[in-house]
């Protein structure tokens, strides 16, 4: 059984925020579309910024906006996946869905120095949806992650050319996984098996930025957000094709714990703006997937014999590369465009269909109008993952080391994802 990872203010009513995600351009199951400003500049923006978005890639920025700016927007998330099975040839595809993970920012300017800010956002997520009698169904048919992020921050201008901020992470978690059980042993037909999150989910966290003003027309930026430790408790559910008591009492309905420790990460960049009217920016980010080593899911009644499963996953840290850059054309329209390259955290031996990442190339591009006090932001990016192959023991029985190969969906795997970010800024 594979368990991975399940108002403060009024504003949060006025977006009708939609929580649902895809994973997109992060390593795992990080989620980077928190702006469609960031989005067309491929997240190069740590050393610059105009929108209050920014503030998710180094809150030091918000010193640079005047007066008070709110910022909402939302991303549009198209996968495709396809896996083809090296045991039987056959081609499946995850279910065709968009996604819109959406966001709300909002800056003030305190004083000359001092400006504060908060951002609602998903930092994490993921949405697999396979169908039901695909060959992996015994490892999952679909895993949903939802997590959501208050995150408000304070900039401080302590010199002239040294600007530094710092700010609190509160977490919910929400998640969603299901697969088949196969009961084939039993001269049976599959069971289905459920587990939802319930109750709260939730951790704490930190994340702290530095910008630099190194003259000349150079700027240099640095954030870095905290892990965060999630305790999580959810329901097993069964659904099994008889009715009959040892069956039942084989597969109960039960509680389950576990618990997930979402990565650190650390972003920097510089900028230049000595090509006026064209800023540029190199930069790269860090994600520490090390924490993530096993998932262990403790039972409250045992299922098949066992009052816990412990699952490797001894996922790995990944670097990031982007570059982007931002040209005025006049002082009411901008054009954006820029490249990322990522790594992905999964190694081999624990590659599996519920996350199946892959380094990422990203292309993006997009544009920026101001009206008066509003600014909106539209771009678009095309994700290819390289494809990769499953060969591994992950199958109906992960634990026993021996590959089941009608039950391993082991094949390539393809992956790609088109993402339109769209968002309105409002200065007063």
């Amino acid at each position: 059984m594979k368990m991975m990872k399940r108002p403060l203010w009024i504003l949060i009513v006025m977006v009708c925020v939609v929580w649902s995600v895809s994973n997109a351009y992060g390593s795992g199951f990080a989620i980077f579309t928190q702006g469609a400003s960031e989005l067309g500049q491929a997240d190069a923006n740590t050393a610059h910024g105009d929108v209050p978005s920014a503030m998710f890639l180094n809150p030091a920025l918000i010193n640079q906006f005047q007066g008070t700016q709110i910022e909402i927007g939302t991303t549009l998330l198209i996968p495709s996946r396809e896996a083809t099975s090296s045991f039987s040839g056959d081609s499946f595809k995850t279910d065709s869905e968009v996604f819109f993970p959406s966001t709300l920012y909002v800056t003030h300017k305190v004083s000359d120095t001092v400006s504060a800010g908060i951002g609602i956002f998903s930092p994490f997520g993921l949405s697999t949806d396979w169908p039901g009698n695909w060959e992996g169904r015994y490892i999952t048919t679909k895993a949903d992650l939802k997590t959501f992020n208050f995150n408000p921050v304070v900039s401080v201008r302590v010199t002239p050319h040294v600007t530094l901020a710092a700010g609190v992470d509160y977490l919910l978690l929400d998640a969603t996984l299901e697969k088949q059980v196969n009961l084939s042993f039993l001269g049976l037909p599959d069971a289905y098996q459920k587990f939802e999150t319930r109750g709260t989910n939730d951790g704490w966290g930190y994340n702290l930025g530095a910008l630099f003003d190194l003259g000349k027309n150079v700027s240099a930026g640095v954030a870095y957000r905290s892990s965060i430790f999630v305790g999580i408790t959810g329901d097993v559910h069964h659904d099994l094709p008889i009715a009959l008591p040892q069956l039942a009492a084989l597969f109960p309905d039960t509680t389950g714990k576990t618990s997930v420790r979402l990565p650190q990460q650390l972003n920097a960049g510089i900028a230049y703006k000595g090509l006026a009217p064209l800023t540029v920016e190199a930069g790269m980010r860090w994600e520490g997937w090390h924490s993530f080593k096993d998932l262990r899911i403790n039972l409250d009644q045992p299922i098949a014999g066992n009052t816990f499963t412990v699952s490797p996953r001894n996922w790995k840290d990944t670097y990031s590369f982007m570059v982007g850059g931002r040209y005025d054309l006049n002082r009411n329209i901008a054009l954006l465009a820029g490249y990322l390259y990522s790594g992905n955290p999964v190694p081999d031996n624990t590659f599996e269909p519920s996350i199946p990442d892959a380094n990422v190339n990203l292309f993006c591009a997009g544009t920026e109008v101001r009206y008066g006090k509003l600014t909106f932001s539209a771009a678009y990016a095309y994700q290819k993952y390289q494809n990769r192959t499953k060969n591994n023991a992950i199958d109906d029985n992960p634990f026993d080391g021996v590959v089941n190969s009608a039950t391993s969906a082991n094949g390539p795997y393809r992956s790609s994802a088109n993402i339109v970010g769209l968002s309105m800024t409002y200065a007063f």
